[in-house]
């Protein structure tokens, strides 16, 4: 199961341009120095001096290690993951040698570790971070797959399957074509529902998915549902959680727009932002006894989705205000399955 948080699938390394996976792999290695640090240093008062060298090789190492993986993300992805955690150590290998040269032969400064205790520092830092982030992509799998199973299970309900077959019904006589569109439309969103081997899809797609449900709601809702799609600018080839929009339109129609008698308007908004993109959906807002739990749960569901497939890079915000309800998703710009 692919996310764009690892270079591809079954692969477990991270994307090293993804800021919470940056915040990680800087703390990691800058704890593994402060005990060091303590360790080595023989008094109190020769901490600092201890914790300085230290950092003067692994600091400025660390740093443009970073910047080269995020840099190089594309061809680690290329890797098989093995031969990917020996480039990388090859490449912390290289970039330690090489500092410590430079601070011996052009900087002259020689308070700091000898090279092979510099290098071994280095492996050991760096093998402890890939580890980490070996066994949190292990334990985060499950969970994905988890997540998924409560969203489907959330946004197949009952009520929407029923009351699309009795429109259905009612129409196969006296609008025999219009019926045979609703149950392409209805077995299409279903296949879509029940693919479970795709995590990730294009927004084109996910915006067709939408389409045809509100399509289906349309015949039962008819004048009472209003839609404006503001997607002229959506770039349709990115790539996002799949599944990620429909339940929100659901929640939409089903908490926003039905509970009203006149109705209500749903407006739909998608576009890029630099190397994000930018999704809002707003609907009526009425707050009734306890009808917005599951709108609720069908919330917490797609934040814990973006937090699996995107760490950090992502965001979901609700906001209730003047009769109306909006959600606004910000995710990172992919346009194909790799960082």
């Amino acid at each position: 199961m692919s996310s764009i948080n690892q270079t591809g699938e079954a692969i477990r390394l991270p994307n090293f341009c993804n800021r919470g996976v940056l915040l990680r792999a800087l703390l990691a290695p800058n704890a593994l120095v402060l005990a060091a640090a303590v360790a080595l240093a023989p008094s109190p008062a020769e901490f600092p001096a201890r914790l300085g060298s230290l950092a003067a090789v692994v600091e400025p190492v660390l740093l443009v290690s970073l910047l080269l993986l995020c840099a190089g993300r594309r061809l680690l992805h290329a890797l098989p993951y093995a031969g990917a955690i020996g480039a990388v150590l090859g490449l912390e290998v290289a970039l330690t040698l090489g500092w410590v040269a430079f601070l011996d032969g052009v900087l002259a400064i020689g308070a700091h570790p000898p090279a092979w205790k510099a290098v071994a520092l280095s492996l050991l830092a760096t093998g402890a971070t890939l580890l980490y982030f070996d066994l949190r992509a292990r334990a985060q799998s499950p969970a994905l797959a988890e997540a998924r199973i409560q969203a489907l299970q959330a946004r197949i309900r009952p009520h929407f399957f029923f009351n699309s077959l009795n429109t259905v019904i009612s129409l196969i006589r006296s609008q025999p074509r219009t019926a045979e569109r609703a149950l392409e439309d209805l077995a299409d969103l279903f296949r879509g529902l029940m693919a479970g081997e795709q995590s990730l899809n294009p927004l084109s797609r996910e915006m067709d998915f939408v389409r045809q449900y509100l399509a289906i709601e349309a015949l039962r809702l008819g004048e009472r549902l209003r839609v404006v799609w503001d997607i002229g600018a959506m770039p349709g080839e990115a790539m996002v959680p799949s599944m990620l929009l429909q339940p929100l339109v659901e929640n939409a129609v089903y908490h926003g727009v039905q509970p009203l008698e006149q109705g209500g308007e749903i407006r739909i908004e998608a576009r890029p932002m630099g190397q994000a993109i930018f999704i809002r959906l707003t609907n009526p807002y009425r707050p009734v006894g306890d009808r917005h739990a599951g709108n609720r749960m069908a919330l917490d569901n797609i934040r814990e989705r973006l937090k699996l497939h995107y760490d950090a890079e992502a965001s979901l915000e609700t906001l209730a205000a003047d009769g109306m309800f909006s959600v606004t998703i910000r995710l990172p710009l992919v346009r194909d399955l790799r960082p």
